[in-house]
């Protein structure tokens, strides 16, 4: 007697959900570049915006900076100015004590000083501040003792202004 073989029936494939397929690389970069573009661009915008705002800053702070350094150096031409006219008239106090030729050097001083005083007047801030460059390039030496020197000036009045007060 001859066995017959019967076949096993055969599996059913077992499904699997769809959301639960492996995805190649492939698929999955586009995937995940399509859901960053959002952040890229938020991120963006925000440099941008603080990008936009330290500029704004920028030009508000240059622009207050040049008023303050306008409005110095107006004062400052005044004073070189009242200086020319105080050592002016000086100079007939210096004709009388000491001579005519030490009157006339007084005058030659404050013609030199209110020349320099037109010249202060007659540039902007700008041209002044390249004139300091130059002249520190120049000369580095007299600059920084000219430097120490208004720099005891100007403490000496701050002091001195303190004990007045």
């Amino acid at each position: 007697m001859a066995e017959t073989v019967k076949p096993a029936p055969a599996k059913k494939a077992a499904t699997k959900p769809a959301a639960a397929k492996p995805t190649s690389a492939k698929t999955a970069a586009p995937k995940a570049v399509a859901k960053a573009q959002p952040a890229q661009g938020k991120t963006e915008n925000v440099k941008s915006k603080v990008k936009s705002d330290m500029n704004d800053f920028k030009a508000q702070a240059t622009d207050t900076v040049r008023a303050a350094a306008t409005k110095g150096k107006d004062r400052a031409t005044e004073a070189v100015g009242s200086i020319s006219k105080l050592i002016r008239d000086s100079a007939g106090t210096i004709d009388d004590n000491v001579g005519k030729q030490y009157g006339d050097y007084a005058r030659s001083a404050a013609d030199m000083v209110e020349g320099f005083a037109s010249k202060m007047d007659a540039k902007d801030v700008d041209a002044l501040a390249e004139d300091a460059r130059q002249f520190v390039r120049k000369s580095p030496a007299v600059a920084l003792g000219a430097a120490a020197a208004i720099g005891f000036v100007l403490a000496r009045l701050v002091r001195s202004g303190g004990k007045d007060a």
